[in-house]
């Protein structure tokens, strides 16, 4: 027969002296682990472009969307949008890069890079960045066909 004392002993020796809890799995295996935010803004870029895509899909074809976190470092930022540049202020936002030739003669596809850590330094929350990528997308595509945005987005 089992003593007060003894179960207390038992009780005190399977505690968590430090108070950090169990140890283990963060996430169990059957669940996926939470999203990045690189990735998370790579689904919000894939959903602003599904309409624009669905209305100007045969237009579209020879033209590629990417996502770099930063722009590349340049010594000086062009005052215009002549470089394919959508500046907001002094920062590049977004670039169009027109087809061309790359350095080993190989034909290049027109390419729209959003930059990611720029934009999302611009939104304060989910939904305006979701904003901000849709009205960046609609005014690179309006570049890269020479319309106007209005005609893009539908008026």
């Amino acid at each position: 027969m089992a003593t007060a004392r003894s179960s207390r002993q038992r009780r005190r020796h399977r505690r968590d002296r430090h108070g950090r809890g169990l140890r283990g799995l963060l996430y169990p295996a059957t669940l996926p682990a939470a999203a990045s935010r690189a990735e998370k803004f790579d689904a919000l870029v894939l959903d602003a472009l599904e309409p624009i895509e669905a209305r100007w899909r045969h237009e579209l074809t020879k033209l590629d969307v990417a996502v770099d976190d930063v722009p590349e470092v340049r010594t000086e930022l062009p005052e215009t949008q002549a470089d394919g540049l959508l500046l907001d202020g002094s920062v590049p936002i977004s670039r169009l890069v027109p087809a061309g030739v790359d350095k080993t003669g190989l034909p290049t596809r027109a390419r729209i890079v959003l930059y990611r850590r720029p934009l999302e330094a611009r939104a304060k929350d989910p939904a305006e960045l979701a904003d901000l990528v849709h009205d960046v997308l609609v005014e690179q595509v309006a570049s890269y066909l020479g319309v106007e945005p209005d005609i893009i987005d539908g008026g």
